[in-house]
């Protein structure tokens, strides 16, 4: 869902990457994801659910197309609070990208080199540093930067709130933020389809993603990661569950329904914090077939967890895809 918040009317609700008030649909992450390596929602994970709602939601990330009801505003000085859309904005034209957020995945990357951070580790945009940039655009996430686009908006600054949950969601606002920079969406939509091309679809060996160990989290079809799943062809024995969960598209296993499902394949997400590593001194664990038949896979939490760039997802994309062609 996209919401695009201009100088008068405004109104605003963040999440993970950054939607439109006029019901426009970044979010992946996403879901929610609990801990937070700095302010940036990419860096929100649901390895650890000791973090407010708010840092869990942070990594969701959902986005429509954008339907403003005025002609979509050119955006000339664009600050954005998550690593995604810094990622989409630099790529779409590095000249309009004005301000970044304080994630690992900005500053290990050399083009944000030279490009002001408005947020630090957890700490919250910086918005005294975000107004002295002047910008005509701030992109935020969905639940995660809902105070500090309220603020703005308040200040006559023009705002957009992503969340995205799922590829649809990422093209429209790939689309959305094309329209606004004047750019071309398409080299961007070519490495999508890229991304998506080739994979063994009718593959029925069962997958079960694991991230964290408490509480030990799984996604739905209602996340960043399930959406990538199904849109990929794997099967996700967890799809369809629902149940209490502190993050939203995320549903809370215990060992015995883990041994219920006994998946072909495991996946398990490698977090900060080492969480999901611990499963395997759980006495459940050595029981599990896919243990038994070393198909454990770790995968980064950027790309399937938390969408975090677009090299993270394309990665995650290719492991995926050899995980379906992998047949022993």
């Amino acid at each position: 869902m996209q919401r695009l918040f201009l100088p008068a009317p405004l109104t605003l609700s963040l999440m993970l990457l950054a939607s439109c008030n006029v019901s426009q649909v970044e979010a992946p992450a996403d879901g929610a994801i609990a801990e937070i390596a700095n302010a940036d929602p990419a860096n929100a994970d649901p390895a650890n659910a000791d973090t407010t709602q708010r840092e869990r939601q942070a990594d969701s990330t959902t986005v429509s197309s954008a339907n403003s009801t005025d002609a979509i505003a050119q955006a000339s000085r664009v600050v954005a609070l998550t690593s995604l859309s810094a990622d989409l904005v630099q790529t779409l034209d590095p000249e309009r990208l004005v301000g970044v957020p304080g994630s690992s995945l900005i500053r290990n990357d050399a083009r944000f080199q030279g490009i002001t951070p408005v947020s630090e580790e957890r700490v919250p945009p910086n918005l005294e540093t975000i107004i002295s940039l002047k910008p005509d655009l701030v992109i935020g996430a969905v639940g995660f930067h809902d105070q500090a686009l309220q603020r703005l908006q308040e200040l006559q600054v023009p705002t957009l709130a992503v969340e995205i949950d799922g590829w649809e969601e990422l093209e429209n606002l790939t689309q959305d933020l094309a329209k606004r920079l004047n750019a071309d969406a398409q080299p961007l939509q070519q490495r999508y389809q890229a991304c998506l091309q080739g994979s063994e679809r009718g593959n029925s060996r069962s997958v079960l993603v694991l991230s964290g160990q408490a509480p030990i989290l799984s996604p739905n079809k209602a996340s960043w990661a399930g959406n990538m799943l199904a849109t990929l062809g794997v099967t996700n024995v967890a799809a369809e569950l629902q149940g209490e969960s502190p993050f939203e598209g995320y549903i809370t296993l215990s060992p015995e329904k883990i041994l219920q499902a006994d998946p072909e394949r495991i996946i398990l997400i490698d977090t900060p914090d080492g969480a999901s590593e611990t499963l395997k001194t759980e006495d459940f664990w050595e029981k599990l077939s896919a243990v038994k038949q070393n198909q454990v896979h770790n995968f980064d939490y950027y790309g399937l967890i938390n969408p975090g760039s677009i090299a993270s997802i394309e990665t995650a994309c290719q492991k995926l895809k050899n995980l379906l062609t992998d047949q022993s």
